[in-house]
């Protein structure tokens, strides 16, 4: 039966295991929604396309599998290019399908609505890659090569583009979906390299990222089998849980943690950059012979060039190391690691400041009503900067805190995603009352899909990253300290619950409250409070 292009891709993603799609309708996007309508895909609306993205992007997080937008071309692609970035950041799967301007106009500046005169160079840089459809008979291919970069490369977002002529082309045969290759498998000289080099490493330290959350369990037991230290950055927190006692959590922002990662001889950097963004490092302190595990090969030559590189899954490669190192001694300088672990827990600890403190009083709380596998969506705040490093983490794909990017404002679209891919597990947001305003739009999504997430805001009244670093170079503070709304008013505006608490109890009650709530809750605690000090 014959099919508009928009309606037989709608279908073609469902096939490819697409369940949820986020995007706001508009007039160059109406064949999608005719495709959403005659299939089993959900739409979710948000209030802006940069929600979409980042909805889009929490969803992927959680999941593993790509979140996808619906959006129309220019505003809707400009709007949504934030989130689109901060996915292409982190490595996390997405695949945006944007209309665009009719075919004989493109590129021409004919005034059309909505006209850019090059719409996939807008997100190209930000994409693995980004195309413009000119015929109903590439989209097969095209959709074929997004999941193969999300399932068997390093996975990034992909941008479709469809002209709203092409859109509405008709289709006749039933599109089926292409075989996707699967993850690279590293060969078995280089692990055998690598095995002998950590087996006679007097001082071994481990990395561990977002590249490895699905590879936990093999990450730990090689671990454990080398008996080192384990250093995850702002992604890879929770792949080698928080309760084991080889675990220095996120805490590479810690001198102490630095100065332990800087005598290393060897460094095992399993699913990460080993960047900036991962660690709040500029110039991270590895001295030692660098070993990497990662499924893209460019990391080998990067600001930290591999000594043994190891290209493929991290799964696949740490399972063969954990095999090859069964015939080795591994060198018994190593058995005082646990002595010298807590040596460095507690330096970090005795280093946090009376604000830190603060933070670490209500994340302690935090971690003590929610259950393990609860998933928390960190913004761009300082309660979430010093939960990096001290909160709790005890299962990977709980914590996420996207760095990379920076973007002010992610943290409840990406708990609506979030919430929307694990429905049943509890998704709590952690945002501050600057970047909160960013997309608190939102909070309208959330009241009308009726997402049980906490919001838990931390109120200081300022950009306080910001005010803090003017102050500490003698600047003025300029547009730092901007007025915040009463955001219990503002909660109770969008029909859902806010909260001030001012006590420990009454704090571990509203967040109790918030998690049975059928919608989204504001919790507001403010910093320098007498129960938090």
């Amino acid at each position: 039966m014959s099919k508009s292009c928009g309606e037989a891709l709608m279908h073609l993603l469902e096939s490819y295991g697409v369940t949820t799609v986020f995007g706001i309708p508009g007039e160059h996007t109406l064949e999608l929604y005719r495709g959403i309508e005659k299939s089993n895909v959900r739409a979710v609306t948000p209030r802006n396309e940069q929600g979409a993205s980042f909805m889009a992007d929490g969803y992927a997080r959680v999941s593993g599998n790509p979140g996808v937008c619906t959006i129309i071309t220019g505003p809707g692609v400009t709007n949504a290019t934030t989130g689109i970035g901060q996915a292409y950041a982190d490595s996390i799967p997405m695949l945006v399908i944007s209309s665009a301007n009719d075919s004989p106009s493109l590129g021409k500046g004919w005034g059309r609505l909505h006209e850019t005169t090059d719409l996939c160079a807008i997100t190209r840089p930000i994409t693995a890659f980004s195309v413009m459809v000119h015929d109903p008979v590439e989209v097969p291919e095209l959709i074929a090569q997004a999941f193969t970069v999300f399932r068997s490369r390093r996975p990034r977002p992909v941008h479709i583009a469809i002209p709203i002529d092409v859109m509405e082309m008709r289709v006749d045969d039933d599109w089926q979906p292409y075989q996707i290759p699967d993850l690279p498998i590293p060969g078995g000289a280089v692990i055998n390299d690598a095995a002998k080099s950590l087996a006679s490493s007097a001082r071994t330290v481990m990395m561990v990222g977002g590249g490895a959350q699905h590879a936990s369990i093999e990450v730990t037991q090689l671990a454990e089998r080398l008996n080192v230290g384990v250093i995850a950055s702002n992604a890879g927190k929770g792949i080698v849980a928080d309760s084991n006692p080889l675990s220095l959590g996120g805490g590479i922002i810690s001198p102490a943690v630095q100065a332990y990662l800087a005598e290393a001889e060897v460094v095992l950097a399993i699913g990460t950059e080993l960047a900036e963004a991962d660690s709040f490092i500029y110039d991270l302190p590895v001295n030692g012979k660098v070993i990497r595990i990662d499924i893209d090969p460019q990391r080998f030559s990067d600001a930290f060039p591999a000594s043994i590189a190891i290209q493929g899954d991290s799964r696949s490669a740490c399972g063969q190391l954990l095999m090859a190192l069964e015939d080795l001694e591994i060198k018994s300088v190593n058995n005082d690691v646990m002595s010298q672990l807590e040596t460095v827990r507690a330096q970090q600890s005795s280093d946090y400041t009376a604000v830190e403190r603060q933070h670490i009083r209500l994340l302690d709380a935090l971690r003590d009503e929610i259950p393990d596998d609860a998933v928390i969506m960190g913004d761009i705040t300082q309660l979430v900067y010093t939960g990096t490093a001290a909160m709790k983490t005890l299962l990977p794909r709980t914590w996420f805190y996207p760095a990379g990017f920076g973007t002010l404002g992610c943290a409840l679209p990406d708990a609506i995603g979030a919430k929307l891919a694990a429905p049943r597990k509890t998704v709590l947001a952690l945002v501050g009352d600057g970047g909160f305003m960013f997309t608190v739009n939102e909070l309208a999504t959330a009241v009308e899909e009726e997402l049980s997430i906490p919001i838990i805001l931390w109120h200081n009244h300022s950009y306080a990253m910001i005010r803090d670093g003017m102050i500490k170079r003698g600047i003025p503070e300029i547009g730092v300290n901007p007025r915040a709304p009463d955001f219990v008013k503002l909660a109770e505006a969008f029909g859902c619950p806010g909260i001030e608490v001012n006590s420990d109890a009454g704090f571990r009650q509203a967040l109790k409250n918030a998690m049975i709530y059928a919608g989204p809750s504001i919790i507001i605690a403010f910093e320098n409070d007498n129960w938090l000090v």
